[in-house]
């Protein structure tokens, strides 16, 4: 009865552990549409980063470039108040054809006075989605606010 115990908790053991070992790997390989959109999202940040939003615009959705000229988001992105200085892949989550990619932005703020220039870091949560088969950023304010169902008497 004994030696029956052990075999069970070995072979109890080694599928656990198989288990475990497969899980590892399916969670450790990103999926392709993440690893495209996430590196998408730094290509654009690091022609933010370079002023050189002319370029950037590039990477935006269609329909927001539809309602926007190249010059004016250019004119807009490079003359803000602060300056980004890095950015970093954090992850990304994909559901069919749309991402929400997480970033780590360096950033630094002239702020006139005592304080001077005070660098921060800046967590960065993008929605990307896939048209006609490319990864482009969506800006919040183009996104329609979800309808809530109203209760009628």
């Amino acid at each position: 009865m004994e030696i029956k115990k052990v075999y069970f908790a070995q072979i109890f053991a080694m599928l656990s552990l198989g288990v475990i070992a497969g899980c590892a790997t399916t969670t450790a390989v990103k999926p392709q549409a993440g690893a495209t959109a996430q590196e998408r999202a730094v290509q654009r940040w690091n022609y933010l980063i370079a002023h050189r939003a002319e370029k950037a615009y590039d990477y935006l959705s269609p329909g927001y470039r539809a309602t926007k000229s190249r010059d004016d988001y250019a004119s807009e992105m490079n003359g803000r108040g602060m300056h980004w200085l890095s950015v970093t892949p954090n992850s990304a989550e994909c559901e069919a054809d749309t991402c929400k990619v997480r970033l780590i932005v360096n950033i630094e703020i002239d702020m006139t006075g005592a304080a001077g220039h005070v660098k921060s870091i800046s967590p960065v949560v993008e929605t990307w989605i896939k048209e006609s088969g490319n990864w482009y950023y969506l800006p919040e304010a183009t996104r329609s606010p979800k309808l809530e169902k109203s209760s009628k008497p």
